[in-house]
């Protein structure tokens, strides 16, 4: 991978994974892995003073339109990647670790205030194609794991023995805990610990797609943030929506499937917002 390295864990998504994904599509049928986003007013949704906003909203929203008669009608949206009420993915520069971001390059020569040199989000834009494998903690429809749970490696192994399906390197994972954390940050939520990291890294997944990650109130070191994809280079998509594909999952009796990951091609930035798409 090399001390330029760029792609961490997606390196591993070769000719046979991509194959593997290909066998995958049998009906064509393709459910959806984010969660939906309203966007908002951008003079409402910047927390003014005394409000409980304690950061800007996922996606602020000003439509171009004075009521006159417009040839077209346009809109300007204001993205706050990492709110965790976006489903988006996180570039490997995301969360420097030490003053580094992966695989060991100094903030300062990594990221300027116009824009990320090195472990942006670009590699994402060209397309992610891999099989994907639903792990889902909380099998029961509607379940969720609790509040305080801390998902081990014993649990990921649980969940893919349910599964029936081998694991191979290149693959990538959706988590599923049953849990929306698009919640007050002094709210508990679970999340997964380090045992699971190394599971992950074990395995040779490529990409994380999940509802969890790690685990409020927070606790150093955050195991998919600072371990995962800070020193793994394993790229996470944060705040998932699993439910549709978990239901599917149980529907179809298939927790495999054909994963395609395409952000837009916006580059050098800390991350995107993605749409991931299971294709059965």
């Amino acid at each position: 991978m090399g001390a330029d390295d760029q792609l961490g864990t997606l390196n591993l998504i070769d000719e046979n994974a991509r194959t593997r994904a290909a066998a995958e599509v049998q009906t064509a049928r393709h459910v959806s892995l984010s969660r939906v986003t309203k966007p908002i007013s951008l003079t409402t949704g910047l927390g003014p003073v005394g409000s409980e906003v304690v950061m800007p909203a996922a996606v602020m929203q000003v439509v171009n339109f004075m009521g006159a008669h417009p040839l077209a009608l346009t809109d300007s949206l204001f993205i706050n990647t990492h709110n965790a009420a976006l489903t988006h993915v996180d570039s490997v520069a995301h969360m420097p670790v030490d003053g580094l971001v992966y695989p060991g390059v100094p903030v300062a020569d990594a990221v300027t205030p116009v824009g990320v040199r090195h472990g942006s989000a670009d590699p994402f834009s060209a397309g992610v194609v891999t099989r994907g494998v639903l792990l889902d903690l909380a099998p029961e429809a509607g379940a969720q794991i609790d509040a305080g749970a801390r998902v081990s490696a014993a649990d990921l192994d649980a969940a893919l023995e349910r599964t029936g399906v081998s694991l191979e390197p290149g693959d990538a994972v959706a988590v599923r805990g049953g849990w929306d954390t698009n919640l007050p940050m002094h709210e508990p939520v679970p999340g997964l610990d380090l045992s699971a990291v190394k599971w992950l890294d074990r395995h040779g997944v490529s990409f994380y797609v999940g509802d969890i990650a790690d685990p409020h109130p927070f606790a150093l070191p955050l195991a998919a943030h600072q371990v995962a994809l800070a020193r793994l280079g394993l790229p996470l998509v944060d705040a998932a929506n699993l439910e549709e594909i978990a239901q599917v999952c149980r529907e179809l009796e298939r927790w495999s499937f054909m994963l395609v990951l395409a952000p837009p091609r916006i580059t050098g930035t800390t991350g995107l917002l993605v749409n991931p798409i299971a294709i059965f």
